[in-house]
């Protein structure tokens, strides 16, 4: 049953993602305020489709843009964050090259960091830029061009299993990390059953407080404690 499961919901993914995606593509050629929060909607579906629950506790930044910084377990990720937020995400350059999901991201408008390359440093930032500037939330690790720029940690924590509270030895099927395929590793994931998990939007920062350095080392404690609160079940 939990096979069968899992390939009726990648049925329904493939049903919903590929139909939606020349809609999305097109929303962004006619430059559309849909193409901001269309993906949104869609992931809040594929969301419920994959049986992922999402409690948020506290609020994002609205009505301006903002720049996001989270920490990073799993492909699960994108689906959580767009799923509650209508964000831009910033990702390594090898991501626009994976087949599908690169489409997917570029959809997204996704901005690619090319780390191996300090000469494209000023397009990123000018990209993010772009981005806070229209007004959206951006999940980045790259900083923008401007000191009153909005920064604001946002935690996240895989909680619970069928409902029940997610031990050590369970969260292996969902984090995705070292030379782990995608694929095989979503399919498990799924096969493993619904998913709660917790997002908490903290207190936004600025670099009018602190330097950089100093606010993400600051931003990077409140992440931290934010998740721990949420496996204890403090959140």
């Amino acid at each position: 049953m939990a096979r069968l499961r899992a390939a009726l919901i990648l049925i329904g993914f493939l049903g919903i993602t590929l139909p939606g995606m020349p809609v999305q593509w097109l929303l962004l050629k006619l430059r559309l305020r849909a193409a901001r929060t269309f993906p949104h909607r869609y992931h809040r579906i594929v969301a419920a489709l994959f049986g992922i629950h999402i409690k948020v506790v506290g609020k994002p930044v609205s009505g301006e843009g903002v720049l996001m910084l989270a920490n990073h377990t799993s492909w699960a990720d994108i689906i959580i964050f767009s799923a509650v937020a209508p964000i831009s995400f910033v990702a390594k350059a090898e991501v626009a090259r994976w087949p599908f999901f690169g489409s997917l991201a570029r959809l997204q408008r996704t901005v690619f960091v090319e780390r191996t390359r300090r000469s494209t440093t000023g397009e990123t930032r000018d990209a993010i830029r772009e981005r806070l500037l229209d007004g959206v939330a951006g999940l980045a690790g790259g900083a923008a061009d401007g000191r009153h720029v909005k920064v604001q940690p946002v935690s996240t924590a895989f909680t619970g299993l069928h409902g029940l509270p997610m031990g050590r030895e369970n969260r292996p099927l969902f984090a995705w990390y070292g030379d782990m395929e995608m694929v095989p590793h979503l399919w498990e994931a799924i096969l493993a059953g619904p998913l709660d998990v917790v997002v908490q939007f903290h207190e936004p920062l600025s670099l009018d407080m602190m330097d950089r350095k100093a606010l993400a080392a600051r931003a990077q404690e409140i992440v931290q404690s934010g998740q721990a609160e949420a496996l204890a079940g403090r959140s």
